[in-house]
């Protein structure tokens, strides 16, 4: 068994993606999981959380100036942008003698691709990002352990045999979006703390991989609880996800590219051996990685492909990380021997007027590098407020800036890379941006703002005049233009130049149709009929629109090169006229006279790809109004064939190709809008495919099990009829259809099933809950597809969810069933032979709806936790390891929650919770044990509606400390832990009327957090700073 633990690079010889000096895996050798998978099942299980690092205790931590000092020897990642873009067989050739088995896998990462597959890369881009994520057995397990080794080594030299394929796998990862600034998590198994004093500027100079999710770095099963643990929090502003093309599809990755660099923020020891330590990434001033084509985007660049336009997600993480900051610096910044606790932290708040309906507001030093400035959006006058800090808490000189209509978000960033902080706005009601750039002296420059046209239908991104910035074209559906809005050098973009094209444009797409390195634009024109060709001059202008006559209806519009002469060609589908035209081009920015090709009605969603293996493109286009799919098989010359008519169900909208029987011969799925359904439709290498695969079932299908019943080796379909009382069995072929189905009668309205072995026969078995009939019944298998005739046995009213699992511990399967109407579970202990003995039943919350099993105690038997659906309550059920149950502790949380937030009150290594309870004017908090259960919460009086929650030490006791803002009182509650999880009465501050948003920052420079409110009704801030001795 292996797993990856490689999800930290702090030195040359200690991270990347790449395992190290053959260190044992993080998973113990006798951890068990999952005694009936396949070694490459269990491989996946190891693998599929890649935020961890063992680093053995006699790993010495060398040279750790090459790789946080930017002088170092280690020098950018340059000419490997200068490879041709190549298929990933080509871009792998000069490693096959390298790496082993390589060549396997490159093949197993094409197979598994998708076509088309996500983000719109090609397959072997995408391929490439899988590739990267697969392991294997041998002397060399993986290419990112070789790349990532060599990626770190001097000279370059070394990873030239790598660049193509380095060119190929950024050239994706590049395409892909960058994730928004967020922090994400790595660990490491050893007190590296005095490695990063804060200051210290970090380079990664491998692919990093993280995590998304901290609770599971904190699982026994990766980092843990116990031992010398760093954990690393990355404020990470051009992260990757990979997660849509990657061999293991749960993970939460995401990448970081090489060379990035970080500045150590802080670091503080919550609990003793851990230690966090909070890097922030920035972009580097010289360049430590080459973009691998013209206009790639590295780093996000507002308005660009980086950086998606979401007015809310954005704000929310940056108000994420500005509470890391203001824990790690309630944490760690405070006096060391306090002789008295600060009791009342705060002083009377002060209040700034600003304007009416203040939506949001940010932080950040728009004048110098010392005192903190706020600017403030005003929603109903249109106009950002900004209030400039003294240094000593208090704020003055306000100045007003108007914005487009309705801004509710604003963002303090550095857009033109001058050391400015710059605003930009998002306005709600005129659908703009607004950049305002700062000139560093607390002014900004004029206002910019980016109309997009009325009903922007759609839109590309590309570097239109060659100066390496992404620009944006949008196609406006109701005023029939394009607006180009070309990047200037400094962050902002020019005024959007509209070019006429004809009637509803519907999609467009970008090549370079006359061969002249300039990208051009193709439009389809839904209302007038035509094609509009905008040839690019590579200065981002675009010459007056070339019109061509298409059938009615164009709406779809794709490019690739139908003929093989490097001359990008056309094909659009024309819905009116059950047509899809094919327009070759010359090479010169002309196209021939479109040839049309008869499809079926309404042609929906048109792919072009290569179906019948011969090396000659096709198209497959389904007709969303006469339920069939059309194949045209490509000449290879630029025509097509007739099509090839196949039936595919009612109202196909959405199609896929793929070898789905494992043929090495391409395959079609088609998603059926009314029908619920997925087609599949099997080529046989002859240019046809097999009669359409509809299998009928009963009626109301709601559960399907797939698993071998017949011992044939082959996968077989079990499928639960919720409306006709029965189940069908399915039995699969070798060439991907079933047989005909057999069917079984069970209870009245079978609502789930589960496949297992319940008599230890080593045959399958079903077992079903039947709602209305309140049992569960089982059918045992003879090994052979055939079941024997179904055994009833009485549970709760109404069973939903069922699991199994042996509650016993005498090594026999049992089952536990949730009792949807009767509030309870139903526990079946198992009889060995198939049969169960009486259930019994325990009480739970209202309406129970889910049910799982775990040891969550830690005493090696086995427990419950049921989810009320009627109650905002969790069931929790302690096993006593004889099949019996405690009775069940519900834990209440209150009505009409409003916020949450999970912290480790009492220092136990354990999370809490706490809630805000908008209805009761109550916090609710939790205490973990850490055993799977809660205390019982205890509640805090706080004010009315108590809204937004912040956790942080605000009066330097190095003891948690709970703020909350009552939005119907006009006050600030504030209520001092004791580091046991246990919190004082609450300390009233008053604030403005509404008080609606809640941050945390040290305003005055004296190393104590203070806060900022904003007041929703009185149009202004209240500022409450920290006046603890």
């Amino acid at each position: 068994m292996t797993t990856d633990h490689n999800q930290f690079e702090l030195h040359e010889t200690t991270f990347g993606d790449e395992f190290l000096n053959d260190q044992q895996p993080i998973l113990g050798k006798d951890m068990e999981i999952n005694t009936g998978l396949s070694k490459s099942l269990n491989r996946l299980e190891t693998r599929n959380n890649r935020g961890v690092e063992v680093i053995p205790n006699d790993l010495i931590l060398k040279q750790m100036n090459n790789i946080n000092d930017i002088t170092a020897n280690l020098g950018p990642i340059i000419e490997y942008a200068q490879e041709p873009l190549v298929s990933l067989t080509e871009a792998c050739a000069p490693l096959i003698t390298t790496i082993d088995n390589l060549s396997v896998y490159v093949q197993q990462a094409l197979k598994e691709t998708p076509n088309p597959p996500p983000d719109k890369l090609t397959i072997d881009e995408s391929a490439a990002i899988r590739l990267y994520t697969l392991e294997w057995e041998g002397k060399h397990h993986s290419l990112y352990s070789m790349l990532n080794h060599t990626l770190k080594k001097e000279p370059r030299e070394k990873l030239r045999p790598y660049f193509k394929y380095l060119k190929l796998f950024l050239t994706a990862l590049t395409k892909l979006p960058c994730v928004p600034s967020l922090v994400i998590w790595r660990g490491v198994t050893k007190d590296l703390s005095g490695q990063f004093p804060p200051g210290t500027s970090v380079i990664w100079w491998s692919f990093t991989s993280c995590t998304t999710s901290l609770p599971v770095l904190k699982n026994n099963m990766y980092l843990g609880d116990d031992g010398k643990r760093t954990l690393f929090s990355v404020e990470a502003i051009n992260s990757r996800d990979v997660r849509a093309h990657s061999h293991f599809v749960n993970e939460d990755e995401v990448l970081l590219l090489p060379g990035t660099q970080m500045i150590v923020q802080s670091q503080f020891s919550p609990a003793p051996d851990l230690y966090i330590i909070h890097l922030k990434q920035i972009e580097p001033e010289e360049v430590l990685l080459e973009p691998p084509f013209p206009g790639a985007c590295l780093y996000p660049k507002i308005g660009r492909a980086c950086y998606r336009k979401k007015r809310f997600i954005i704000p929310v993480c940056l108000l994420t990380i500005i509470i890391i900051v203001a824990t790690v610096l309630g944490a760690v910044i405070g006096h060391k021997s306090p002789k008295t606790i600060c009791q009342r932290p705060f002083e009377q708040s002060k209040k700034y007027s600003v304007g009416s309906d203040p939506s949001y507001a940010a932080l950040g030093h728009f004048r110098n590098d010392r005192e903190i400035d706020v600017a403030v959006t005003n929603r109903d006058v249109n106009t950002v407020t900004i209030l400039f800090g003294n240094g000593q808490g208090a704020f003055k000189y306000p100045w007003l800036y108007d914005v487009g209509r309705g801004p509710i978000s604003v963002l303090s960033y550095d857009l033109n890379n001058d050391k400015k902080m710059d605003l930009l706005i998002a306005n709600q009601y005129n659908n703009t941006i607004s950049v305002l750039l700062g000139q560093g002296n607390g002014s900004f420059q004029a206002i910019q703002n980016y109309d997009v046209g009325r009903q922007p239908m759609y839109a590309i991104s590309a570097d239109f005049n060659n100066d390496g910035k992404l620009d944006i074209a949008v196609v406006n559906s109701n005023d029939s233009t394009v607006s180009i809005l070309l990047a200037n050098a400094n962050g902002a973009f020019q005024t959007p130049t509209n070019y006429a094209v004809g009637q509803t444009p519907s999609s467009l797409v970008s090549a370079d149709f006359d061969n002249d390195h300039k990208l051009d634009l193709a439009i389809a024109n839904f209302d007038d009929n035509t094609i509009s060709l905008l040839r690019g001059n590579g200065d981002g202008s675009f010459r007056t629109q070339i019109k061509y006559s298409v059938p009615p209806g164009p709406y779809s519009i794709i490019s690739s090169d139908f003929n093989s002469d490097n001359k990008m060609d056309l094909a659009v589908a024309n819905q009116k006229d059950n047509t899809v035209s094919v327009l070759l081009g010359n090479g010169n920015g002309d196209f021939q006279i479109p040839t049309n090709y008869s499809v079926g009605q309404m042609p929906w969603s048109l792919i072009s790809t290569e179906l019948d293996n011969d090396n000659k493109l096709d198209l497959a286009v389904v007709s969303y109004a006469d339920s069939s799919l059309s194949v045209l098989h490509g000449n290879g010359d630029g025509t097509f064939q007739p099509r090839k008519t196949y039936i595919v169900g009612k109202y196909p909208y959405c199609i896929a190709a793929g070898d789905f029987n494992n043929d090495k011969i391409t395959d079609v799925a088609i998603v059926l809008y009314t029908n619920q359904l997925v087609t599949v439709l099997l080529g046989d290498g002859n240019r046809n495919f097999s009669s359409q695969l509809n299998y009928t079932v009963g009626r109301y299908p709601a559960s399907v099990t797939v698993a071998d019943f017949n011992s044939d080796n082959q996968s077989d379909l079990a499928v639960v009829n919720y409306r006709d009382d029965t189940v069908n069995l399915l039995f699969g072929n070798t060439n991907g259809s079933f047989q005909t189905q057999t069917s079984y009668t069970v209870g009245n309205y079978p609502a789930s099933m589960i496949s297992i072995d319940l008599n230890a026969d080593t045959k399958l078995d079903l077992i079903v809950t039947n709602q209305h009939n309140n049992s569960v019944c089982t059918m045992i298998g003879n090994g052979n597809g055939t079941f024997q005739a179904p055994r009833y046995f009485g549970v709760g009213e109404l069973p939903r969810s069922i699991t199994s699992a042996d509650f016993n511990n005498d090594t026999k399967l049992d089952l536990a069933v949730t009792n949807y109407n009767g509030a309870s579970i139903s526990v079946l202990l198992s009889n060995g032979d198939g049969t169960f003995e009486a259930a019994t039943n325990y009480e739970v919350g209202s309406g129970p709806w889910s049910i799982i099993s775990a040891d969550f105690n830690n005493d090696k038997k086995l427990d419950l936790v049921v989810t009320n659906y009627f109650v905002f309550t969790i069931s929790v059920l302690l096993g006593y390891g004889n099949g019996s149950f405690q009775t069940s502790t519900d834990y209440t949380v209150g009505r009409y929650l409003a916020s949450v937030i999970a912290v480790d009150f009492n220092r136990d290594m354990n999370m809490d919770l706490a809630i805000a309870n908008q209805w009761d004017n109550m916090v609710s908090v939790l205490l973990g044990n850490g055993n799977g259960t809660f205390q019982l919460s205890r509640t805090y009086a706080v004010g009315r509606s108590p809204d937004s929650m912040i956790a942080a030490d605000f009066n330097n006791d190095k003891k948690l400390d709970l703020a909350v803002i009552n939005f119907d009182d006009q006050s600030l509650s504030l209520l001092l832990g004791d580091n046991n999880g246990v919190f004082s009465f609450q300390s009233i501050y008053p604030t403005g009327t509404g008080p609606s948003a809640l941050k945390s920052a040290d305003l005055n420079n004296d190393n104590k957090l203070d806060l900022v409110v904003t007041n929703f009704y009185d149009s202004d801030l209240s500022v409450l700073l920290n006046i603890c001795d």
